[in-house]
């Protein structure tokens, strides 16, 4: 990308491919992403940590079902790569919510209960480098410290990391005895909105644990503000009216079409007749 001096300016706007047109060049703010990847996880045999008073059930169950999974939170962090300059780490650790119907005996009702299970990840990524205090009239005042010094390792150099996960799938469960099991240090460190997740302090078990398999998938970008150049060719004014909200439950149904296929389903030929769907096999069966 050439220099520009300040106090430049432009003469003339071009859109894309130097066509002169109606959009003119507009300077933003935005949030770049220098780096990303994406991950497909299986995450097998994960422990599952329960309180004290659901953990008594497990240690009397003869089997489990796991029957959903739920992301509570997660910890990102990012810290420089030695020796690499302009890399990081990011290191992410996912906090679930498995829940399980337990087993005493076959033929009992199960009992469904939820637990804590930890999952840590860490990826390196590229950032780039760049050493920038940045102030808004926005955000509360923050002063440094005496020997705050602005080098590499800073908190203000780092790149602003940001995980996106989809909802797990629960894959499997099965009950495993003890063998001097733990937390793992896990336990203490918790935080505390996952304790408050659960009701109660998680407890490590004595007899039997919950071994949870579940897949995740992720997305981790490294971004960092910058100044972007771009075209612009109007605001965005609304081309419509809102409408007003109706109460009336009759109203509503009235604009409903009515459903001809459902009491007259079309046949083969009628079918290979309406417009292709992307998301259906076709009539030739490929």
């Amino acid at each position: 990308m050439p220099d520009v001096p300040f106090g430049s300016e432009h003469e003339q706007s071009y859109c894309p491919d130097n066509i002169p047109s109606d959009c003119n060049a507009v300077c933003i703010d935005a949030a770049r992403i220098y780096d990303s990847c994406g991950a497909k996880d299986c995450l097998r045999d994960l422990p599952v940590m329960f309180t004290q008073e659901n953990q008594m059930i497990v240690e009397n169950a003869c089997s489990c079902r796991v029957s959903k999974v739920n992301v509570i939170t997660s910890t990102v962090d990012v810290e420089p790569v030695a020796f690499h300059r302009g890399f990081y780490a990011v290191n992410m650790m996912f906090y679930f919510a498995v829940t399980c119907d337990i087993y005493t005996t076959a033929a009992t009702i199960p009992s469904t209960i939820t637990g804590l299970a930890t999952y840590g990840k860490r990826v390196v990524l590229y950032g780039s480098d760049g050493c920038v205090k940045t102030f808004s009239s926005d955000t509360p005042i923050e002063c440094a410290s005496a020997d705050d010094d602005c080098n590499c390792s800073c908190s203000v150099c780092v790149p602003k990391a940001t995980v996106q996960i989809s909802d797990p799938m629960a894959l499997s469960a099965k009950l495993v005895k003890c063998h001097g099991c733990g937390c793992n240090e896990i336990c203490g460190a918790v935080p505390d909105c996952v304790t408050a997740y659960f009701g109660g302090v998680i407890v490590q078990p004595t007899v039997k644990y919950v071994s949870a398999t579940i897949g995740i998938f992720t997305i981790t970008q490294l971004i960092r503000n910058v100044q972007l150049l771009i075209p612009s060719y109007d605001f965005c004014v609304p081309r419509k009216e809102c409408s007003a909200r109706t109460d009336d439950p009759c109203e509503v149904f009235s604009k409903i079409e009515f459903p001809t296929d459902s009491f007259f389903p079309p046949n083969v030929g009628e079918k290979c007749n309406m417009p292709e769907n992307p998301f259906e096999c076709s009539c030739n069966g490929n």
